[in-house]
């Protein structure tokens, strides 16, 4: 382990400081207090994203014991099985790492200088303690709000479908991509090149989110975004090669929803129109444009056929934003 820089906070004390307990049990004895075979703990953690410890390190906290107790309950009580609970443990361990990162990066470029001092830091991670409480508030709610949208997506999907859960969901896939992005990032510095990304990512969130859709993930210069229907891919996409240097391929078909992402020839045939069309241009797949057929407000032009890779020569249409 790197030591810190003199006067810097070990990783020791940044852990106790924001998880707000000290550790008082070995990886051994966290798993006999909480009554859960040691095995299984040490998936839990490891599914959770945590650090292997050695056998003999005072690793853990009573948190960390009424956690494994929560999760003996859960499968005690027949509400979950054991490899469910490791699907769980690696859904919230993997996001909220991001999140984490995400906020901690947020905090430190926005609270410290260039060229930080002692005493810099030091007001970094108090303010972190004095905002714990709220941001844990508001994560619970949030995580709430999120969980009853998915929710009703599924029981939409459902409705139409003859599986209870369906494997395979028809829906909307589109990718907005960043043209011209590697030049870019050669002719930008850390900072800009980090704007750029950032606005991008803050404005395609937000119009998706307007339109009643979801934003599945970002891969920094390109965004991956479903919706219910045909016409609410078409608004997304409209909307936001209007403000930004923007390409879209969008495509409507069966896919596979999995670990919060997607998968299928539907995924692949947005990403192939992303790649073709140009900057400032929205390619739709067939199975797209004939969904919008008799909606007002959208023009579809259909042009040459083009290859594909992996999925031949496929039949693009060009759409636009209706001027009648």
């Amino acid at each position: 382990m790197t030591e810190p820089r003199p006067g810097r906070p070990s990783a020791e004390e940044i852990e106790r400081l924001l998880v707000g307990q000290a550790p008082r049990f070995t990886r051994s004895e966290v798993a006999a207090e909480a009554g859960v075979p040691q095995e299984l703990a040490e998936r839990i953690w490891r599914a959770l994203g945590f650090a292997q410890r050695a056998d003999d390190a005072v690793a853990f906290t009573e948190a960390d014991v009424s956690a494994l107790r929560r999760v003996r309950g859960m499968i005690e009580g027949g509400l979950l099985d054991e490899p469910t609970v490791i699907r769980m443990a690696r859904a919230l361990g993997q996001t909220t790492a991001r999140l984490a990162q995400w906020q901690a990066e947020i905090m430190m470029g926005t609270m410290l200088p260039d060229e930080p001092a002692e005493a810099d830091v030091d007001a970094v991670l108090e303010t972190a303690q004095i905002l714990m409480p709220d941001f844990e508030h508001v994560l619970v709610h949030v995580w709430r709000h999120q969980l009853a949208a998915a929710g009703t997506r599924l029981l939409a999907i459902a409705d139409v479908s003859d599986e209870p859960v369906p494997t395979r969901v028809p829906m909307a896939v589109g990718f907005a991509d960043l043209v011209s992005f590697t030049r870019r990032a050669r002719e930008l510095d850390e900072k800009a090149l980090a704007r750029l990304v950032e606005g991008f990512e803050a404005r395609a969130s937000d119009v998706v989110a307007t339109h009643g859709a979801r934003l599945v993930k970002t891969l920094g210069d390109e965004v991956l975004f479903t919706a219910p229907t045909p016409a609410q891919a078409a608004a997304i996409a409209l909307d936001l090669v209007e403000t930004d240097e923007l390409r879209v391929g969008l495509a409507y078909g069966p896919v596979v929803p999995m670990m919060g992402d997607v998968f299928g020839t539907t995924v692949n045939f947005a990403a192939r129109l992303t790649a073709i069309a140009k900057a400032g241009t929205i390619l739709v797949d067939p199975e797209l444009a004939a969904g919008l057929d008799g909606h007002d407000g959208y023009v579809l032009h259909k042009i040459r056929r083009r290859p594909a890779r992996g999925l031949g020569v496929v039949q693009p249409y060009v759409l636009r934003r209706s001027t009648s």
